[in-house]
């Protein structure tokens, strides 16, 4: 949804991320098995966080890896967002904040670390543009490109929920939105099937 969020709105949020990092700071995640960092920095809110490590992989958890603490609740807007683009009545659990500088990027994944596939993955881009890339159900499917502008919405859904997609590039100093330039991805997610 191209253009989803007006100016003042991005500036609203990047108010309330700024407040989460207050409290849960962004950390450099590391790939499973391997150790390696990856390019992004990220922090969480909600009552569950998306992490990851060497030693554990992939995986939900209440609390911050580095500080031991529950992450902050999910802002507002972010709840309100859900309930207006994710045609899902339950509310998410996380919010994976992703932060990328000029030369960040994220590799064909899917996002299947969740229980509930119901669900959506609701992203929202805030700063700087990005080259996103989306594809099948299979790593070798075939994959499309599009820019997402600071703004704009993506819904991964019904059949596209476990599409692979990731990020190729950022297109530095494209947006005044951040202070310092980078963007900043939001994905709302529901983990666990309700019960």
């Amino acid at each position: 949804m191209p253009g989803f969020l007006p100016r003042d709105a991005q500036e609203s949020l990047v108010d309330s991320i700024r407040e989460v990092v207050k409290t849960a700071a962004l950390y450099t995640p590391a790939m499973p098995k391997t150790g390696k960092e990856m390019s992004v920095r990220m922090t969480n809110c909600g009552s569950l966080g998306w992490v990851t490590d060497k030693e554990g992989g992939y995986r939900y958890q209440p609390t911050h890896p580095v500080t031991g603490a529950p992450w902050p609740p999910i802002p507002e807007a972010l709840l309100s967002l859900w309930r207006e683009v994710a045609g899902y009545p339950h509310p998410p659990e996380a919010c994976l904040v992703n932060f990328y500088t000029d030369t960040a990027k994220m590799g064909l994944h899917q996002d299947r670390d969740e229980k509930e596939f119901e669900a959506p993955v609701v992203s929202v881009s805030l700063g700087d543009a990005c080259l996103f890339r989306v594809g099948g159900m299979r790593r070798d499917d075939r994959t499309v490109s599009f820019r997402l502008e600071s703004g704009d919405v993506v819904v991964l859904g019904g059949k596209g929920r476990l599409a692979f997609h990731g990020v190729d590039r950022i297109y530095p100093m494209t947006s005044a939105l951040l202070k310092q330039g980078g963007r900043i991805n939001l994905t709302l997610r529901r983990v666990t099937k309700p019960t």
